[in-house]
Parts: structure tokens; sequence; C-alpha cells
């Protein structure tokens, strides 16, 4: 019931996801990353533990089809999962059980892959492919949530989404963008209206928060 996209950015070394759903406030139980290490979106019959163990496999130095393939020792109903998974070196990988409804599946590319089940057809993923690939020098964020749209112009999910999610790392272990429409109407649209928001009004207080190299964070004049 999901469509995703997971990324590495190759010039910032940031890694994201964007998804959207016919659940309500499905994002922080689908979206996983940690910088310097990968991204897992985690789907379908959605078990958030693949997420939570997947990043732990990426940060002990295992590539993306190797997490899968150990995800996969531990869960006995991958039949009903859809995983896609981006690794520190940009290594994309998806699973998709044969017990996702149709139209299931995805396309995994150098750094990026894009996955979906309960689809209109594989022209979603198509779209959404194309899109990502448009402007390749654009902010991480602003890629994943285009890409999105994109899919959803071709029909999406054949169920009326409801919620949408962007998370992105970058250096540090809390998220620059971590944006989350829990039960809407029009899922992406708002979720392009609060990353206007959040870019004007929030990211440039995340910037200057402490950081493991910095923990003063930085200060400027009039800072109390």
């Amino acid at each position: 019931m999901t469509f995703s996209i997971v990324a590495r950015c190759p010039r910032t070394g940031e890694f994201g996801i964007a998804a959207i759903t016919a659940l309500p406030a499905v994002g922080k139980l689908l979206t996983h990353a940690a910088p310097g290490a990968g991204a897992i979106a985690t789907q379908a019959r959605l078990n958030p533990y693949l997420g939570i163990d997947g990043i732990r496999l990426l940060q002990s130095g295992m590539w993306a089809d190797e997490v899968i393939e150990a995800l996969r020792q531990h869960d006995p109903r991958m039949d009903r999962r859809q995983l896609g998974v981006i690794d520190r070196d940009g290594r994309a990988a998806i699973w998709t059980g044969e017990g996702c409804k149709p139209w299931a599946g995805g396309q995994a590319h150098r750094d990026f892959c894009v996955q979906g089940n309960r689809l209109e057809g594989p022209q979603v993923i198509e779209h959404a492919v194309q899109a990502f690939r448009e402007k390749p020098n654009a902010p991480l964020v602003e890629r994943l949530i285009h890409a999105l749209a994109a899919g959803m112009a071709e029909g999406g999910d054949r169920k009326e989404e409801r919620s949408s999610t962007v998370y992105v790392v970058a250096s540090e272990e809390y998220p620059l963008w971590d944006i989350r429409v829990d039960d809407h109407d029009d899922p992406v649209g708002e979720l392009m209206r609060l990353h206007s928001v959040f870019a004007e009004k929030l990211l440039p207080h995340i910037r200057r928060m402490a950081t493991r190299a910095n923990p003063a964070g930085i200060f400027e004049d009039g800072d109390v």
C-alpha cells in the first residue's frame, strides 16, 4: 500500500527516503537512515524491525543485497514485505515478496531505488525514476519530493493516499529533514508546502545546532 524512493547523494553523502501511502501517519515507521551507513524503506505489510535491524547491519559494513538476505532469515512473512535499501557506497537493492498486492515491484539503480505495491502499474516507478534523474545537482530532499510527485501523477497507489514523508540525514545522527504529513487530502501537495516552510524557518536552526565535531553549535550576534 506504499510507493517510496530511497537514495544517496554522492555529492553530499546524504541519505534519504520519501514515501506516500494510504495509511495515516506512516512516516517514522517506514523511514530508517543513518549517516555514513545507508537508508531503508520498509513497506507493504510493514515490519519496522526490518528497518531498525537493517540499519544496524548497514552500520556493520554489509552491502544492500547482503542486508536483505540477512533480514530474510529472521522474518517468517517476507512474502508480504517490501524493502528498498541503499548502502554507504550507493549500491541499491529491492525485495518484493510474492504476496504483495499487485502491481508490485521496483527498480534499483546506482545511488537510488524506487519501489511500490498496490500501484496503478509499472509506469509509476518509471516516471519516478525519470524525475529523480532530471536534476542531479539539486538538493537530495528536493529530488526525492519531485520523484514522489512524478509517480503520483501517473496514478500512484490504487487506493487514495493519506500520508507522506521525507526523511534525510547528513553527517549527524539527527535528521536534516524530517517532514511528515500524517493525514491529508493532498499529501504530496502538503509535503511540498511544508518543505518550503521548513526550508525558511527550521533548516537555518538545524544547521546551527550542536554537532559531534562542534558540541557548542554555532552562535550568532544576539544569541543568548
